[in-house]
């Protein structure tokens, strides 16, 4: 079967991606092979691209960590239950946690205290490809009438700013603002979580006028050109007062110090994206009692809910889709900024 690569992937060795047959998984005991029917391209896989984040893998090593498909084989000793039948289309939960620690038995393995950053794409070959091999059944949540190739940007472009958003709801009266720096991928789908769950104004931010524009249509009350006069713009709309939620979808310095600039005290600023920036914190520059996190994914739970919620038909994924020979030409249009919302590789 074909697959697309992450080739190298050490400080010794750069990192690029291929195009290239590998064997087809054998599900071994207890292991479920899953037909891949989308599988979205996230600029997360920039970042593996680029410096090596993530956690231990070897290489070659498939990406691809936001996966759906349809159940093809299970291996030796797994049984099957309603809705994880052979032929039965599935979501595949991300995030590989070890099964046993305390946040593990609490459907959080995302965060793991065993496993850091473990999953397909991540650590192991992931599902741009036509197979992909997952572990156990548990990470898979059954998708009813929804195709895969429309569910798998939500296992992680909408299952990590959902989670964001449900820690935030109390702060989330009406009344209130919130800020989504970001407008893309993730952040068109945070604007829309946030007008189906929440009473707050929205308040999109970015640099590309055309995604703002997208943005709008979805229900972003306010928009907001990224530049130097993105805050003073942003405490005007709230009436000085800032922002009771910020959601950095981009996480770069720039974006963190807007983030900062418009927090409200008593609010709450998390940091969604990896672009790796930093945040300066003193006692003097920081709004009182703001928090300040960071996330990572959600819960297999909270994937459920969103699966859940998109049937409702409150939202839409803004997403198009390409083959696996296209999946170099779509991360070059991720870097250079022309790709609008998410993109999907359907082999």
């Amino acid at each position: 079967m074909k697959a697309f690569q992450l080739i190298g992937g050490s400080a010794e060795v750069d990192v690029t991606t291929a195009l290239n047959n590998v064997a087809q998984p054998d599900p071994g005991p207890g292991q479920v092979l899953v037909r891949i029917g989308g599988a979205g391209a996230c600029h997360s896989d920039i970042s593996l691209m680029e410096f090596s984040a993530g956690g231990p893998r070897e290489t070659p090593m498939t990406l691809g960590h936001e996966n759906a498909g349809w159940i093809e084989a299970f291996g030796p000793g797994t049984i099957p239950t309603p809705g994880l039948e052979i032929g039965s289309p599935v979501a595949v939960y991300g995030a590989w946690g070890c099964g046993q620690c305390s946040n593990c038995r609490k459907g959080m393995e995302n965060y793991c205290l065993t496993i850091s950053a473990s999953g397909p794409g991540l650590s192991v070959d992931g599902g741009m490809a036509d197979y992909l091999l997952v572990p156990a059944a548990r990470y898979l949540v059954p998708l009813g009438d929804m195709a895969p190739a429309e569910a798998a940007p939500l296992t992680d472009a909408g299952l990590t700013p959902y989670h964001a958003i449900k820690q935030a709801l109390p702060l989330l009266v009406p009344g209130s603002f919130v800020v989504v720096i970001g407008a893309g991928g993730l952040g068109h789908l945070a604007v829309q979580f946030l007008k189906a769950l929440s009473p707050a104004t929205v308040i999109s931010v970015d640099q590309r006028e055309s995604a703002l524009k997208v943005v709008a249509g979805l229900g972003a009350d306010h928009t907001v050109v990224m530049g130097p006069d993105a805050a003073a713009e942003i405490r005007g709309i709230t009436g000085g007062r800032g922002a009771e939620v910020i959601l950095d979808i981009c996480g770069y310095d720039d974006t963190l110090a807007l983030a900062a600039a418009v927090a409200a005290p008593l609010g709450r600023l998390t940091v969604v994206g990896v672009g790796g920036g930093t945040l300066p914190f003193s006692f003097f520059t920081f709004p009182y009692e703001c928090s300040v996190q960071s996330t990572y994914w959600g819960s297999i739970t909270e994937l459920g809910e969103l699966l859940a919620l998109s049937l409702s038909g409150d939202f839409r994924v803004h997403a198009e889709t390409y083959s696996l020979d296209q999946a170099r030409e779509v991360y070059n249009k991720m870097v250079d900024g022309t790709l609008q919302g998410r993109a999907v590789i359907v082999p």
